[in-house]
C-alpha cells in the first residue's frame, strides 16, 4: 500500500534537483540549504490564520516529508505518507476557507501514496498538473488527471490512492449544504451524491469555473467574503453547481402531495419569511419549513404562481434594499456601491450592476451619487 515516494525532480520530468520553479516562474528553495524544514505556518503552532472575521487563511510550505505528513493529518483527517529512500519533496498548500467551505490549492513535489480517515465533508479534486493513480474508497477504484474533476469519496467513507507529482485542487464542503438547497428523492434524510464522476464535461468545466471564482473572488477577499450573506450566498451558488454536475439523490420535480401543498397560503408564508429575513443568512430549507412545506414544494410554487425561484425572488427583494441603501448613502463618507452589493450578498460588482440596470434602468453608480 505505501510503496510510492520518490522526489518529481528525480524522476521523468528532468527537473534539476537544485531549484525548483513554482507557478509564477519563481525559483524555489535550495536543496542542500541548512534547514531543511521550509515550513511556513502563518502562526506559532497553529497553521490557521483569521483574516477580517471569518475568513481562515493558511500557508505550509516544507521538504520535510515527516512535517508534511503531521500537517496533512491536522488540515484533513488522520493520513499515512509512504516513506521512502529519501525523505524528502517539496509540500505547499494554500487554503481559504470560510465555516462551510474551505478550498484549497496544493502542489506536490514528490509521489506519496495516502490512506485518509473519513472527512466527514463533501470533498472534490480538480487536477492542474501530474496524477492522482489507483484512487479507491468503497466499490470504486479510478485514476484522475490534468482537466479532471472528481468526487473523492462519500464523507463516511475512508479512502486511498497515490499522488505522482500533482497539482491539484481540493474543495470541500459541508455535505448539510446539499440539504439546503434541494431536497431527498424519498423525502427522508440526506441529499447525497451517488457517483464520483460528472454528468458530462460541460457540467465539469461550469463546476470548475464556479469554484475558481469562489477562490479568487469571495475567499481570497475577507472584506467581502465575512459579509454573512455573501458567505451564505456563495455557499449555497456552490452547492447547488455541485448538485448539477454530479449525480445525486435529490428529486427536483415536485411529487402529488408537493403540488397539492404548493397553494397561495403556503407562498405567503414564503414571501412573509423571505421580507422579514432578507438581512440574514436564509437557505431554500429555511423557506420551506417556514411555508410548512417540502423544498420540492416551496420550489414548485414559486414556479407556478410566480415564475421564479425562492433564492431568486430573494435576490429580488434583496437587491431593492441595496437600491434604497444607495439612495440613502453618502458618496462623501466613503460608501461604494461594492460595499453596498457585497452588504446585500452580491459578491460579483458585475453581476449586481447588470442586475440592478435591469430592474431601475440605470446603474447603481449614478443612484449613489444623484447623477
Amino acid at each position: 500500500m505505501y510503496g510510492c515516494h520518490q522526489p518529481r525532480s528525480e524522476r521523468h520530468h528532468g527537473r534539476p534537483s537544485g531549484k525548483r520553479k513554482d507557478r509564477g516562474g519563481r525559483p524555489g528553495p535550495e536543496r542542500g540549504y541548512e534547514e531543511s524544514d521550509r515550513r511556513r505556518l502563518r502562526g506559532k503552532d497553529d497553521p490557521w490564520r483569521v483574516n477580517g472575521q471569518h475568513v481562515q487563511t493558511l500557508t505550509f510550505d516544507s521538504d520535510d516529508i515527516g512535517r508534511t505528513e503531521e500537517f496533512l493529518s491536522r488540515a484533513y483527517a488522520r493520513m499515512r505518507i509512504a516513506n521512502g529512500s529519501t525523505g524528502t519533496g517539496r509540500a505547499r498548500v494554500e487554503r481559504n476557507a470560510i465555516d462551510s467551505v474551505s478550498v484549497d490549492e496544493i502542489d506536490l513535489d514528490f509521489d506519496m501514496s495516502y490512506s485518509v480517515t473519513p472527512l466527514g465533508r463533501i470533498c472534490l479534486c480538480l487536477m492542474h498538473e501530474g496524477t492522482i493513480e489507483d484512487h479507491a474508497f468503497q466499490g470504486v477504484r479510478d485514476s484522475f488527471g490534468p482537466g479532471d474533476v472528481v468526487y473523492f469519496a462519500p464523507p463516511e467513507l475512508p479512502y486511498e490512492g497515490r499522488v505522482c507529482g500533482a497539482r491539484y485542487n481540493i474543495t470541500m464542503l459541508d455535505p448539510a449544504l446539499l440539504s439546503q438547497v434541494a431536497a431527498e428523492a424519498t423525502g427522508a434524510g440526506a441529499v447525497r451524491l451517488t457517483g464520483h464522476r460528472p454528468h458530462s464535461r460541460e457540467a465539469a468545466d461550469r463546476l470548475r469555473q464556479t469554484i475558481v471564482y469562489l477562490r479568487d473572488h469571495v475567499l481570497a477577499v475577507p472584506a467581502v467574503a465575512d459579509q454573512p450573506l455573501v458567505a451564505s450566498t456563495a455557499a449555497q451558488h456552490l452547492a447547488a453547481s455541485v448538485l448539477a454536475t454530479f449525480p445525486n439523490s435529490a428529486l427536483t420535480e415536485p411529487t402529488g402531495s408537493d403540488r397539492q401543498d404548493a397553494h397561495p397560503a403556503a407562498l405567503r408564508r414564503a414571501l412573509t419569511h423571505i421580507d422579514d429575513h432578507a438581512d440574514q443568512p436564509v437557505t431554500v430549507a429555511e423557506i420551506a419549513d417556514a411555508a410548512h412545506v417540502t423544498v420540492r414544494a416551496l420550489q414548485y410554487a414559486f414556479r407556478r404562481h410566480l415564475d421564479t425561484t425562492p433564492l431568486a425572488h430573494l435576490r429580488t427583494v434583496r437587491l431593492s434594499h441595496a437600491h434604497q441603501a444607495l439612495l440613502a448613502a453618502d458618496p462623501g463618507e466613503g460608501v461604494t456601491v461594492t460595499g453596498i452589493a457585497a452588504r446585500w450578498g452580491f459578491h460579483h460588482p458585475g453581476r449586481f450592476a447588470a442586475l440592478y440596470r435591469e430592474c431601475y434602468g440605470h446603474s447603481p453608480h449614478r443612484t449613489l451619487h444623484g447623477s
